[in-house]
């Protein structure tokens, strides 16, 4: 009966039901218990993850890229900015101040050693991640240290980085070739793709077209771009708008980007379609590489072909040319015409092939290996997966050979033995071990 009329009492209404005093001290003092029980799990929480990032950063780095190459180096400092400057002084009559993004890429390092030889300022920027064996990127570091470019270690999508940079130089032009690489890697970390090509290539543009004054702005696009296209040779007119990986999706996007830019903010843009870039300092995901280093320690290497067995061929193009026609690009590029993120007058808008014009099937490219290394291919030939991989490339070079003077002068076979040099005295003696 007396439990009834507890029930009783209860108001219909959630809220309203006032307790007796000595149930309130009881709910209040088991409140302040369990306040203080979650307080002590909550600080437990915070120093266990205290403790698990400081041991997570000498151990190995994530394989989130997108994650990864976030992390930017402390920076700031007169000892930093002095560095920064020597880097950037100009010491050539007409030499031009150059922000060379990806700077320890392939590219970017032959880019950058090739300015700074004809006397421009350049300054690089890397985030160092670990797509590909980052000893080989620190070694490239060493090699244009060497040469008087400093390379800042940072992400493009880090704001305040790049202004401390464009607050120490003035820098006239940019080479942006940071980016995510690589075809078949974007079927494991597709995020990465779209921090790095798509959300960092915007984070550069916003920057840029808020300069004052606002740089020339030459960067890399893909032969990717092409997609499924069938008509040969590639030229840049022909429809892009079929890409056969998200790699090549984002580099389209980047193209489209870069029109958006230029339309609204006058930034002038010039974009490069790469075709298989290939040489000493390569890139270790690039079939010549990885065919070299396989072959070399006796195991198969895998050489697709197409349907109906179609050749697969690409037009590898030698580094130092894909270099050249970089140069071209950037002393040809006019002024951006806008200021403080205005658009004044129409601004130049540009995209080149660059590639050799001389397709060359992966079975002849093997052959020459074979005879370079002086060892016998273990060949396993397969159908070309579906994995974003095309048949063929070929570019028609007219319009570059027109506007910048663009003109390969090296073969596969000769560009390849330069390589094969390189390699064996970069691997060789057990000194290093090709990942």
């Amino acid at each position: 009966m007396s439990s009834m009329k507890h029930v009783d009492n209860i108001p219909s209404t959630p809220g309203k039901f006032k307790e007796k005093s000595h149930y309130n001290r009881l709910r209040l003092h088991f409140s302040v218990a369990k306040l203080t029980f979650w307080s002590f799990v909550f600080l437990g929480l915070i120093f266990i993850c205290f403790f698990k990032s400081t041991s997570s950063s000498s151990s190995p780095v994530s394989s989130d890229l997108s994650r990864r190459s976030l992390r930017t180096s402390s920076y700031d400092g007169p000892a930093w900015e002095k560095r920064i400057k020597a880097s950037a002084k100009i010491r050539s009559t007409n030499g031009i101040s150059v922000l060379v993004t990806g700077a320890a890429g392939f590219v970017g390092t032959h880019v950058s050693s090739a300015l700074k030889r004809r006397g421009d300022g350049v300054v690089g920027l890397d985030n160092f991640n670990d797509y590909y064996d980052p000893s080989l990127k620190r070694a490239r570091q060493t090699l244009l240290e060497s040469a008087g470019v400093y390379i800042v270690e940072g992400d493009i999508n880090d704001v305040a980085l790049l202004k401390k940079l464009f607050d120490i130089v003035q820098f006239s032009h940019v080479m942006h070739l940071a980016a995510q690489a690589g075809v078949r890697y974007a079927m494991e970390n597709p995020s990465s793709y779209v921090h790095s090509n798509i959300a960092g290539l915007v984070n550069l543009l916003e920057f840029c077209k808020n300069a004052n004054p606002q740089p020339a702005i030459v960067w890399a696009s893909s032969s990717s771009v092409y997609g499924l296209n069938t008509k040969v040779p590639f030229s840049e007119s022909d429809r892009t708008d079929q890409p056969a990986s998200l790699y090549a999706a984002t580099k389209k996007a980047g193209e489209e980007i870069a029109h958006t830019y230029n339309h609204i903010y006058g930034l002038s843009l010039t974009g490069l379609r790469f075709f298989t870039v290939y040489g000493p300092w390569g890139r270790p995901d690039m079939a010549y590489f990885f065919f070299t280093r396989d072959m070399l320690k006796g195991k198969s290497i895998s050489i697709f072909e197409g349907a109906d067995h179609g050749t697969v061929a690409r037009d590898f193009t030698y580094i130092d040319d894909i270099v050249k026609g970089c140069l071209g690009a950037l002393d040809t590029a006019e002024k951006s015409t806008g200021s403080g993120g205005k658009k004044k007058g129409p601004a130049q808008l540009r995209v080149f092939n660059l590639g050799n014009t001389s397709p060359v099937p992966v079975s002849d490219l093997v052959t020459i290996l074979e005879r370079l290394l002086k060892v016998k291919a273990k060949r396993a030939v397969m159908k070309l997966p579906r994995n974003g991989d095309v048949q063929f490339t070929h570019a028609n070079i007219s319009l570059a050979q027109r506007e910048l003077g663009y003109k390969p002068t090296t073969d596969l076979q000769t560009g390849l033995k330069k390589f094969v040099r390189w390699y064996l005295s970069y691997y060789g003696e057990g000194k290093k071990s090709a990942q």
